[in-house]
């Protein structure tokens, strides 16, 4: 990664959650998901728990809720899908205002959202405390194959860089007066996706040489050390371990 690269999704900070290795935060969140997913959707109860210990973890990170409210936009399309499903599933039919939906539809629904929204949730905490380039180093540790998180490294760093030249040919295209006002405009664009295909790969054959250069032979260099303490598991398994007591008494309460 470069330096000084940031991503917009990450908000700097000094609170406990900022300070845990990534390897640990990913674990958790990971943990804290299936255990939502395996829930009983009709445990209504336990979800609103899940919601409260995910604001702890928000409140302990000093994350704003308006933070948390604006990228949580992004699950609109699954929402959209669920508002959807009270109206096209079949089985028995209920009487809601007025309107006669599927009763499992509604169940479905309700368990698309809840367990939808916790997991979103949980993602954004977790980019929002982490930097990508940690979140990298922490699957590297986790045993995840390097080839895999070099390329995900590369993907980070120079979707940054392509945008940017897409920027820039945008800028060239209205300096000669071009606007795309009908479906004419379909070829030149086309030329344009071509041309930015070609010169990202001669940059990425360039980077490619430049690291040869300098003795890249298949590995990256470990420059920053994300080790974690036996204390700091213990610390990130506090949310996993809450929301597995709720869980397991969501099964066995009735």
């Amino acid at each position: 990664m470069g330096a000084g690269h940031a991503h917009r999704l990450y908000l700097p900070g000094d609170s406990a959650v900022h300070r845990l290795p990534p390897q640990c935060k990913l674990v958790a969140v990971l943990a804290f998901v299936l255990l939502v997913v395996a829930t009983p959707r009709e445990r209504m109860w336990a979800f609103a728990v899940y919601a409260v210990l995910l604001g702890a973890v928000a409140v302990t990170a000093r994350v704003p809720l308006r933070v948390i409210a604006r990228r949580i936009a992004i699950e609109v399309p699954f929402v959209a899908f669920a508002f959807l499903m009270p109206f096209v599933a079949n089985g028995e039919k209920i009487t809601v205002l007025g309107l006669r939906l599927s009763e499992s539809g509604l169940w479905g629904a309700w368990n698309v959202l809840a367990k939808g929204t916790l997991g979103v949730v949980a993602s954004i905490l977790l980019a929002a405390t982490t930097e990508p380039r940690l979140l990298l180093l922490g699957i590297e540790r986790l045993r995840m194959p390097q080839l895999i998180t070099q390329i995900a490294t590369f993907m980070l760093r120079y979707g940054d860089v392509v945008t940017a030249e897409l920027g820039r040919m945008r800028t060239a295209r209205a300096s000669r007066g071009f606007e795309a006002r009908d479906v004419r405009a379909t070829r030149i664009l086309a030329k344009s996706v071509g041309a930015l295909f070609l010169r990202s790969y001669e940059r990425g054959e360039r980077v490619h040489l430049a690291m040869v250069s300098r003795g890249y032979d298949g590995r990256m260099p470990v420059l920053y050390d994300v080790g974690a303490t036996a204390a700091q598991w213990s610390a990130a398994a506090a949310l996993p371990a809450a929301a597995a007591l709720v869980a397991l008494a969501a099964w066995m309460v009735p």
